[in-house]
């Protein structure tokens, strides 16, 4: 591929904007800036067919992509399963390079939100074997289409382990680090903190109300903290099925007046309820790579999270931000607290995590992925 010679790369994709989410953010991302390095981008966002029954809706889809295919000179997917498998598909029969990103295991995640997997993911990357036959029909389908990849993305070192593990080639997988999208606020703290009636210490997290987020025990650790910290407020932001069994969970522990269960933001009020807040916590078990951890770091919130997954690769324990052990309820709320009481602290460590995050620019980001194209998907074109 050549400066001067235009390419087009088709982008399947399952989250689209004004959708929310890492693959509505990342295809504006490549939208905006392949075509200054020659690549065109036509995207078919899995949403147009949504509506549609199961199996459907995967079937119109492919044939969305089948008409654009024509005009592409690799085709790119964004999960493995849901547009992946048309998007495969249609490579083989419009004969053009396929290239998969994956965020996460997708089987393990539909396992531990719907099918009842108790496991985390590493427990289950090393005995996939005990699990529901669901899980292990869409783990099948998954490797399937990843293998048949020209080059698999990931997000983090983490992930390229996860996903050799299921037989894939290793030299098949690039890591390529999620881009840092910024939250733009203007406001200033104090600004924010009065519009949002946000008063003491307040914590935020962040994320889907899923089991391994860790949301639960949060609110345990949060209940212990307000016995030494009474002016401490916990905001939650997001949606999920664990919806309802938390806001049960809080009013039994009679934490309504000081934990918030707020509900899905945009991005502009999330930014500013995160600015807002003194620290911010992600008790997750599983993470790829957080786009919303280097939010916050860009931000300027001080973060406590879990020594899990890509975490390890964004955090460094003491410096950025505080590392505990996922679900570890008193070391969460030791942590926090630590936080709370020294602004000296949270400043030291703001300060390195606002280094840190530059480190994963859209520029940096967008030009490794054209060096992949260049170098392993369209030199044969």
């Amino acid at each position: 591929m050549h400066s001067q010679e235009q390419r087009t790369l088709l982008i399947a994709t399952g989250l689209y904007p004004p959708e929310i989410g890492g693959p509505a953010t990342y295809t504006e991302m490549l939208e905006e800036m392949l075509p200054g390095y020659g690549v065109q981008v036509v995207t078919v966002p899995f949403g147009t067919v949504r509506h549609l029954p199961k199996l459907v809706r995967h079937a119109v889809f492919a044939w969305k992509l089948l008409k654009e295919a024509k005009r592409a000179d690799a085709i790119y997917a964004l999960d493995s399963i849901s547009v992946g498998l048309p998007a495969w598909v249609v490579s083989v029969l419009a004969r053009r390079p396929f290239l998969v990103r994956l965020g996460g295991d997708y089987a393990w995640e539909q396992g531990a939100q719907r099918f009842g997997v108790a496991q985390n993911l590493d427990e289950y990357t090393q005995n996939p074997s005990g699990v529901p036959l669901p899980v292990k029909i869409l783990a099948s389908i998954q490797t399937f289409v990843v293998k048949r990849a020209r080059k698999v993305v990931a997000p983090s070192a983490y992930l390229k382990k996860v996903i050799g593990s299921w037989g894939v080639q290793e030299d098949k997988i690039v890591v390529i680090y999620s881009a840092l999208q910024p939250l733009s606020v203007e406001a200033s703290r104090n600004e924010l903190r009065e519009q949002l009636s946000y008063e003491g210490k307040v914590i935020v997290s962040v994320g889907r109300l899923v089991p391994w987020k860790g949301f639960v025990e949060l609110i345990d650790a949060f209940a212990s903290l307000k016995k030494e910290m009474p002016e401490c407020t916990l905001v939650i932001i997001g949606d999920g099925p664990l919806q309802v069994s938390l806001q049960e969970k809080v009013a039994a522990l009679g934490l309504h007046d000081s934990v918030r269960l707020v509900g899905r933001m945009g991005k502009d009020a999330l930014g500013a309820a995160i600015k807002a807040s003194d620290v911010f916590v992600l008790n997750t078990a599983y993470e790829g790579l957080s786009h919303q951890l280097l939010e916050v770091m860009d931000l300027g919130v001080p973060i406590v999270t879990t020594h899990v997954g890509g975490n390890i690769e964004l955090i460094k324990d003491g410096v950025t931000g505080f590392m505990v052990a996922p679900n570890d309820v008193t070391a969460l709320g030791e942590a926090v607290a630590r936080l709370l009481q020294s602004e000296e602290l949270r400043t030291r460590m703001v300060q390195h995590a606002k280094v840190r995050a530059k480190d994963f620019s859209r520029e940096k980001v967008v030009a490794e992925f054209v060096s992949l194209l260049k170098e392993g998907v369209l030199e044969a074109v």
